[in-house]
């Protein structure tokens, strides 16, 4: 089976009210982990990319990675740009073998927003590539996205309809009350994601696959670990995931999922030479943090998108 769009599974998941896990991949043993977590489970994929992970590990490499995922597990799995910043980077991916991009232009003012996106989207299409686009900007950084608290703005479901049938878009990522990073709220506020936007929004675009970025839970065991074993980490929650789980169920096809894995694997390698300080095969490190990968990912297939059985 070669790599698919995303087109097919969000139709069936829209249907059939689960969301699909985008997972960011940076090595071979987070592929890995992620894949044979859904192989397992039966489970549809979406394998994303971020430009840092690009430049850290090759398109070249990581493309091969994904192809032999697909070889071993047999799974509709898409590849998909998160994050693109320019068209220039978007061109690069679809010539290049991504099945899907993202044109991130939520930080421009709508009309520009707009103008980038079409661009993107006429390209994407005579390739036969798929996008995602966003409104509203989400706290947080990963990589490159860097928006403070204060920059942050909820999406305007009175904007989402023209913004889709301007731009041809695909799906759209919107703001409701998710974030990037793992320093999300502060221990003892309650995060409630605003589901009254996406019951709006799914109002003014029925049928069409509502996207969410920033979607880490921040289990505090992991956080626990990490500073057990030489680490600092302030305190912090995530996205409560029976909220995430009920957004699945709606509107929303595709739930972005980053911070957690990295938690995951960093707390397996944290503890392991914090028990084995004179080892040095990244065999036996990285092993168990494969491990751990693919329980989040399991965890998170089963109780928050609900897509097992589903591929």
């Amino acid at each position: 089976m070669p790599l698919v769009t995303t087109k097919e599974m969000f139709e069936k998941a829209y249907a059939g009210g689960y969301a699909i896990g985008a997972f960011n991949v940076n090595n071979m043993e987070i592929v890995q982990g992620i894949t044979e977590a859904a192989k397992e489970l039966n489970a549809p994929l979406i394998l994303q990319v971020s430009k840092g992970a690009r430049a850290y590990a090759n398109h070249t490499y990581l493309i091969k990675l994904v192809e032999a995922a697909v070889i071993e597990t047999g799974l509709p799995i898409a590849l998909h740009l998160d994050h693109g910043s320019s068209f220039e980077l978007c061109k690069s991916c679809i010539d290049g073998g991504f099945t899907s991009v993202m044109i991130d232009a939520s930080s421009k003012p709508f009309e520009e927003n707009i103008a980038l996106t079409r661009q993107v989207v006429e390209y994407a299409h005579d390739h036969g590539v798929v996008v995602e686009a966003e409104l509203g900007t989400l706290a947080g950084i990963e990589d490159e996205v860097n928006v403070s608290a204060e920059d942050s703005s909820y999406t305007r479901p009175d904007d989402v309809q023209e913004f889709v049938s301007r731009t041809g878009c695909d799906s759209l990522a919107i703001a409701i009350g998710t974030s990037h990073g793992a320093y999300k709220f502060k221990p003892g506020t309650k995060p409630q994601l605003r589901l009254d936007i996406l019951e709006e929004v799914e109002k003014c675009l029925p049928g069409f696959p509502i996207v969410l970025h920033g979607s880490s839970s921040v289990p505090q065991e992991f956080v626990r670990i990490i500073n057990e074993n030489g680490g600092n980490m302030p305190g912090a929650i995530g996205v409560p995931e029976d909220q995430l789980r009920e957004a699945a169920r709606k509107a929303v096809c595709k739930i972005n999922i980053d911070s957690d894995l990295r938690l995951a694997m960093t707390a397996s390698i944290r503890k392991y030479f914090n028990e084995h300080p004179d080892h040095f095969d990244p065999r036996q490190y990285l092993g168990p943090a494969r491990e751990a990968i693919k329980e989040m990912v399991k965890h998170k297939i089963v109780d928050v998108l609900g897509c097992d059985g589903k591929a």
